[in-house]
């Protein structure tokens, strides 16, 4: 029998991880960064609870780092077979992984000067570029709708989550003593109000299921109320000639956010503003976006389609990319007239904070609040209705206008979620919820019961056999 054990997104929303064993092979299915609170974070640097010389190949749903960004550690340790994944993920994941390492080695110097200073012993990185570099040379890119062979007795075959560029549900077939058993893993399944990208894949047969239930408990609001709301801001900073900061993830929310600014370009609600995206890495991920537009809906490619090359710059010809330093800071001068669009998403860091010093203080400036703030980072406190913001140094007065647009979100709703699964058919597989907090998962679990489904909340190191 195959035996599934859950090492990760069990007590939480990040740090995936699954090792599916066989008689024949060791999968493991991500291999995800645990985020949040500095004591959550502490846990990626504890050893790895399997053997790596044992693991045969790893699966990855998609790129964001909770669920991709502990693969250079895995390499790091000594791991050097085949990483799977789509091909838009392994683009995404280059820009991602680098970017990690170059945030791991600069922590580690920084600690290591105080330590110095104190007499501690020095830390390493989680793990440093040249980790990456070889980590690179591991991925492998599969088509969507393609069965690849992995191991002897097991293949993937990725179908379209729709969450961000790239991203997949994973259906793992395995194949023992002449049966075949399906492992299906939702992965990050996307929102299908939201821009760009299509709507999950149906799937209808599996063994055991695992889903995500990241928003397991609510809906999100209405898309077109947010919209509106977001032109209603543009219209206001025209009027009155401030400013407009959008603290926004590289990848998917900022791609997301420059289309739906195109749309309103394309309506001549852009006439006095200039469209800045500040982020080399939400840069390096918009050119990916691009490259792919063969897995868009129909409806927004054909939109894009509309301009001469079918590019964001064509579609929104008021984009401008700072890529430099000295071009971010050019960008402090600007008065009035222009949306700014950094990193990082929760203003706990990148360039997105020197632009709210040079702002926030200015009654006719707006902050457009586009993606989730989790307890305890600025961005949280700004939606909290903080008065004073603590940046590079200085308490700066808070006389913007913070917007809070609660429509935008990658991943699925509870109704979304509920749709999807009931296209399985019967009887149901073995299903176990995953990627939540403990009230998302309780409620969803509920709402699931309530149409037949049976679920399970599994923990962390929990053994299942089928």
């Amino acid at each position: 029998m195959a035996k599934l054990t859950f090492y990760g997104a069990t007590e939480g929303v990040t740090g995936s991880c699954y090792l599916l064993e066989t008689e024949k092979s060791n999968i493991l299915l991500e291999c995800g960064l645990v985020q949040g609170r500095r004591e959550d974070e502490a846990r990626n640097k504890e050893p790895f609870p399997f053997d790596i010389n044992r693991i045969d190949a790893v699966v990855l749903s998609h790129a964001h780092l909770d669920h991709s960004g502990r693969i250079p550690k895995l390499v790091a340790e000594g791991y050097n077979s085949p990483v799977y994944m789509t091909f838009a993920s392994s683009e995404l994941l280059e820009i991602l992984h680098k970017d990690a390492a170059s945030l791991q080695e600069r922590d580690a110097e920084w600690e290591n000067k105080r330590r110095r200073r104190s007499g501690k012993k020095e830390i390493d990185p989680l793990y440093t570029m040249e980790d990456v570099e070889v980590a690179l040379t591991l991925y492998e890119g599969i088509p969507y709708g393609q069965r690849q062979q992995v191991t002897n007795d097991i293949e993937v075959r990725f179908r379209d989550a729709g969450h961000i560029l790239g991203s997949a549900i994973v259906e793992l077939f395995i194949t023992e003593k002449g049966e075949e058993k399906k492992l299906v893993f939702s992965g990050d399944l996307g929102n299908s109000c939201a821009a760009l990208l299509r709507d999950p894949e149906s799937i209808q047969e599996a063994d055991v299921l695992l889903m995500e239930s990241t928003y397991g408990d609510r809906d999100h609001r209405p898309m077109d109320e947010t919209l509106n709301e977001f032109e209603e801001i543009i219209i206001e900073a025209s009027k009155n000639g401030g400013n407009i900061l959008i603290p926004s993830f590289a990848v998917g929310r900022t791609q997301e956010i420059i289309f739906y600014l195109g749309k309103l370009y394309q309506k001549g609600l852009l006439k006095h503003q200039a469209v800045y995206l500040d982020s080399p890495m939400a840069i390096a991920a918009t050119e990916v976006y691009h490259r792919f537009q063969n897995v868009f809906n129909s409806e927004d490619r054909a939109s894009l389609l509309q301009s001469k090359s079918g590019s964001m710059h064509t579609f929104l010809p008021s984009l401008r990319y700072s890529r430099t330093t000295d071009e971010s800071m050019a960008l402090n001068r600007i008065e009035s007239g222009a949306i700014i669009i950094a990193g990082s998403g929760m203003c706990n860091g990148g360039r997105i904070r020197h632009h709210l010093k040079h702002n926030l203080w200015k009654r006719n400036a707006h902050v457009v609040i586009v993606g989730y703030q989790a307890m305890g980072t600025p961005g949280r406190a700004l939606v909290d209705g903080e008065k004073k913001f603590r940046v590079v140094g200085e308490n700066i007065a808070v006389k913007a206008s913070i917007h809070t647009l609660g429509g935008f979100s990658a991943h699925a709703s509870q109704s979304q979620l509920l749709s999807w699964i009931n296209h399985f058919n019967k009887p149901h597989p073995r299903l176990y919820l995953v990627h939540g907090e403990d009230n998302a998962k309780a409620v969803l679990k509920d709402k699931l019961s309530e149409q037949g489904w049976s679920a399970n909340i599994p923990h962390h190191g929990e053994q299942i056999l089928f």
